[in-house]
């Protein structure tokens, strides 16, 4: 798989993850309607759908998202709830993304 697609099903899944789990999160703790959970749900559900997308095996996926997930999740919390990352934030996401992909994309022998 080339690295773009492969971003972007990171990306995808990422968006669904973190989107599933903010209005489950919303439902919770700003007493939003049921509709927000159910919602959430389904959206989870896809981000497990999502992530098979990737050719690698499961536990390098899961491994390799694990970083991409950090820094969307900042990115998340920036944009979406005015969280402010300070440096200590973006140097730890930097160093999940740099090992993500060191894990996903580091050419293998058989």
């Amino acid at each position: 798989m080339n690295i773009i697609k492969s971003f972007a099903v990171f990306i995808l899944a990422g968006l669904c993850e973190i989107g599933g789990g903010y209005l489950i999160w919303l439902w919770l703790k700003s007493d939003k309607p049921l509709w927000y959970s159910i919602a959430g749900g389904i959206i989870l559900t896809l981000y497990g759908v999502v992530a098979t997308w990737q050719s690698a095996g499961f536990g390098r996926v899961y491994a390799a998202y694990g970083g991409i997930f950090i820094f969307m999740a900042l990115v998340w919390a920036w944009k979406v709830d005015g969280f402010k990352p300070d440096k200590y934030d973006v140097i730890g996401a930097i160093i999940a993304m740099i090992g993500a992909c060191i894990i996903i994309f580091t050419p293998r022998g058989k």
